[in-house]
């Protein structure tokens, strides 16, 4: 993985490879105050379509800090770090329920992290836009 910036439409081949590989993840989000809220999520990077995805309970507290920003998205930062590399994607973040999009959302969880996800009504999906990609190898 080169140093970065990174295209987050069209990541090298290590930076791409680390996303595929399985490690637990943090989602960054802001409270209402302004505050960074940080918390341990499993995400899912698509570059083709240039978005990361978060499954979530809809009453959670990433969930409403997205919510909150309206319309225009709250701007999010998705973190792994192994060792020395590590890799961030930055973007605007949607809370989506239709169902294909949840159900996509857990295909790309139960590849990446080898289990499908337990049956949740409550689920949705926080897809985040990407406009940033960094990281170190």
């Amino acid at each position: 993985m080169a140093a970065y910036p990174q295209d987050p439409g069209a990541p090298d081949a290590p930076y791409l490879t680390f996303w595929q590989e399985r490690h637990l993840c943090t989602l960054t989000t802001l409270r209402p105050d302004g505050t960074p809220h940080v918390v341990p999520v499993g995400v899912t990077y698509d570059p083709e379509a240039r978005l990361a995805r978060v499954i979530a309970n809809k009453s959670s507290a990433k969930v409403g800090h997205v919510l909150a920003a309206g319309p225009q998205g709250a701007l999010v930062a998705v973190c792994q770090v192994d060792g020395r590399r590590w890799a961030t994607l930055e973007g605007a973040a949607y809370v989506r329920s239709e169902p294909d999009r949840v159900a996509e959302a857990e295909r790309r969880y139960a590849q990446r992290y080898g289990r499908t996800p337990a049956p949740n009504p409550d689920r949705v999906v926080i897809e985040i836009e990407l406009r940033r990609a960094m990281g170190r190898g």
